[in-house]
């Protein structure tokens, strides 16, 4: 599972000033980073100095080993609704893709269910506009994004995790239960027999920075990270049996943030006023909240990546402070806890996942068959890989490694191929691993045997 931090800080004059942000990145554990690159009417192509910017991030992202993600973004204003703004933008994203050959994932738009950013969101009825217009849009960069390179990853939806559905309120919004609704009709009204997105993305921020990422909001709208069940949900309903892959489509947590409170010899760096609403916390507590949302997303086992909004606090406080660097680049103390848990997740231990850690026996059936078997029941048959490995003694040496094939309910049977062994002595190492945030593989190795011939 990919960690990493959203901020265009990283976009700079020069190669080594992006390195110098990138490294600080890296250090904080991320391995990944996402910027914007605004679009407007009209426009066909990024603006020359904004376009050198992002060319001197992605070199020194490759120079770090870190991937880039690249959001594609409008205000209100920019909203692209006819067939010829829809042009423009696919355009715009075809020729980002050409400029920034290295650059793989792209989400298109940026929380289209808030009138913040696209508008109009309710049609003289009453009725959601905002969802069928996205769809089209969605699919038109997905057409451009794929034609420059069939492995771009288009990421879409973006949503902000709750809305309020209702028309004429001054501020009007679709919860994102609502808006995947409306964007699955869409999308089967449409015909298309192409999918329109990759991945699907939402930012799951909580109400407030106070409260935990493992609160739960079963009966509302909002969706959190704790609520990944009913997102999984929404997007089957949406769309399976379509095209458009949906309770099995890859979700990445593209914002998730927890603001943290300025200490007294930190004050001088910022201005303005922290709004009451925001309720910052410690910096041991944000870095704590960081963990638990990845150790949430790693047991998901649908969810490619999680990215903290932002890696460097911004200096006015009616923004965010959300960062593990202060507004001067110097690290708060939850840096360390961000590092921390984004190492263990990629070694698979940041924690231990219920249902995805699977007990195994091996049996050998005969003298030609290896059979395997689980005995739990757990969300392994999603998405799993089975191996075993058979080791010849004393050598230890690697003599078959085997790929299995999940048969039946639970608990699951393992079927192997047929194994034709020479006389000696063996061993074999059985294991079962999900193919997505896998975790530690579930291993048992069965007692040595001798074959005679």
């Amino acid at each position: 599972m990919t960690i990493g931090g959203v901020d265009d800080a990283f976009k700079q004059p020069t190669i080594p000033a992006a390195k110098a942000k990138l490294d600080l990145a890296k250090l904080a554990g991320l391995r990944a980073i996402r910027m914007t690159v605004t679009w407007e009417r009209g426009s066909v192509q990024p603006e020359d100095v904004e376009l050198e910017s992002l060319k001197n991030a992605v070199a020194a992202a490759q120079l770090d080993g870190i991937d880039v993600y690249l959001s594609i973004t409008f205000g209100s204003r920019n909203t692209p609704l006819s067939d010829e703004h829809r042009d423009q933008f696919a355009q715009f994203c075809q020729t980002l893709a050409n400029d920034l050959p290295s650059v793989r994932y792209f989400t298109i738009g940026n929380e289209p269910n808030l009138n913040r950013f696209w508008l109009p969101q309710f049609g003289p009825n009453g009725e959601d506009v905002a969802a069928p217009a996205y769809e089209r849009l969605l699919a038109a960069a997905y057409d451009a994004l794929k034609g420059v390179n069939a492995q771009n990853i288009v990421i879409g939806g973006a949503l902000s995790p709750r809305g309020g559905d209702k028309p004429n309120t001054g501020r009007d919004t679709h919860s994102p239960t609502a808006f995947i609704t409306d964007l699955g009709e869409a999308y089967r009204a449409s015909g298309r027999t192409n999918p329109i997105m990759d991945w699907f993305g939402i930012h799951p921020y909580e109400e407030n920075s106070s409260i935990a990422p493992t609160t739960k909001h079963a009966n509302t709208t909002t969706i959190a990270i704790a609520d990944y069940d009913k997102l999984v949900a929404l997007l089957g309903h949406a769309f399976d049996g379509t095209a458009q892959p949906g309770s099995r489509i890859p979700i990445v947590y593209n914002e998730f943030g927890v603001e943290a409170q300025i200490p007294q010899n930190k004050a001088a760096l910022y201005e303005g006023t922290e709004p009451t609403t925001t309720k910052p916390v410690t910096e041991s507590l944000q870095g704590a909240y960081y963990r638990q949302a990845i150790q949430l997303a790693f047991c998901q086992p649908t969810v490619r990546g999680i990215f903290v909004f932002h890696v460097f606090d911004e200096p006015g406080l009616p923004q965010w402070q959300s960062g593990v660097y202060y507004a001067d680049g110097t690290p708060k103390t939850s840096r360390a806890a961000l590092q921390a848990a984004a190492t263990a997740s990629r070694r698979g231990v940041v924690t231990r996942c219920s249902g995805l850690q699977l007990p195994i026996k091996a049996t050998l059936v005969g003298l030609s068959r290896v059979s395997l078997q689980a005995r739990a029941s757990l969300r392994c048959d999603l998405d799993c890989t089975y191996y075993a490995r058979v080791e010849k003694l004393p050598s230890h040496s690697t003599t078959q490694v085997l790929r299995g094939t999940a048969v039946g309910g639970f608990p699951t049977r393992l079927v192997f191929a047929p194994l034709r062994l020479a006389s000696g002595s063996y061993r074999i190492t059985a294991a079962v691993r999900a193919s997505v945030n896998p975790g530690p593989p579930a291993i048992l190795t069965a007692s040595p045997f001798r074959i005679r011939r």
